[in-house]
């Protein structure tokens, strides 16, 4: 593909200056990748039944 050909073109129909525009912006919201989401922290509740913590409530049931 040279850079004189259009990535796209409309092949049927007379679209208006503002049809493509909202074409154009389609096509570029669609081609962009996904917003990574943020890392979900455990909750102290969930963190507390892990290894190695030893406040935990199975720990509280243990010999000391």
């Amino acid at each position: 593909m040279s850079a004189e050909e259009p990535l796209f073109r409309v092949v049927r129909g007379v679209p208006t200056a503002e049809e493509l525009a909202a074409l154009v912006g389609a096509i570029i919201v669609r081609t962009r990748p996904a917003a990574t989401p943020a890392p979900v922290t455990a909750s102290a509740w969930a963190r507390s039944s892990r290894p190695g913590h030893s406040r935990g409530w199975r720990a509280a049931g243990l010999p000391r």
